[in-house]
Formats: structure tokens, sequence, C-alpha cells
């Protein structure tokens, strides 16, 4: 039975990394500001193009990943990204107390979210994406 279901589990698996990435590049673009100040306060260099190649790899990445499209470059790519992303800006062991355990959460959320994307990036997007269409 699991078999059968397998193409309609990627689809929904994809979309569902996706609604974590593609909201966020997009609020930072309507946010640019905001962005670039908070990317700034984390000791980034360059926090504008921190900034545009944050919103680069979340959207680009977030409609790859729903429409399946480079499927495996996209999900590592975000993976990457996420991983730095996690470390440089939920370093619970840097935080005052009582902000651990809430950034210790997002850290832990995020290496779940790595998983998912590196499992993505072994094994694909499944025949219901542009590239199983492009495979056949």
């Amino acid at each position: 039975m699991l078999n059968s279901l397998h193409n309609p589990f990627s689809l929904v698996g994809r979309v569902l990394l996706a609604l974590l990435f593609l909201p966020a590049g997009i609020s930072k673009i309507s946010g640019f500001a905001g962005t670039v100040g908070y990317i700034a306060s984390k000791g980034v260099p360059m926090p504008e193009i921190a900034a545009i190649i944050a919103i680069i790899i979340e959207v680009v990445g977030g409609v790859a990943l729903i429409i399946g499209f480079k499927t495996r470059w996209a999900a590592l790519a975000l993976a990457v990204f996420t991983l730095v992303a996690t470390i440089m800006f939920h370093n619970y062991w840097a935080m005052p107390a009582e902000q651990q355990m809430m950034q210790k959460l997002m850290f832990m959320k995020n290496f779940a979210v790595i998983g998912g994307l590196l499992t993505l990036a072994a094994w694909g997007a499944g025949a219901w994406s542009a590239d199983g269409k492009s495979s056949r």
C-alpha cells in the first residue's frame, strides 16, 4: 500500500518543506530593511548581500521544491543554507538562559528540516514533478 502512495507523499512532502522557505523569502523582500538590520545585528558581514542571497535561495529553492525542478540540487542548497542559518541565528548556547529553550527548539527543528532536505536530495522528487516528467 505505501508504494502506491510514493508519488503523492513525495509531492506533499516537497510542498510542506517549501512552505518553510517560500513565505520566509517573500517576507524578507517586503521587510528588506528589517531583514538587513537583523542580519547585521548578528555580525554578518555585508548584510545587504547576505539578505539578497537568503531571498534568492529561499524563493528559488522553495519554488523548485514545489514544482520538483532540479529538486536534488534545490534540496541540497536549502540544506546547506539552513545549516549555516541555524548555527548563526539559533546559537542557543550563547544566549541568555531565558532564551535558550526556544532557540534550542528552533535549532533542533531546523536540523530535522535539514534531514528531510537531505532525504529529498538523496531520493529525488518522485514522478509527480518536473524532474519526474523529464526523466521519462
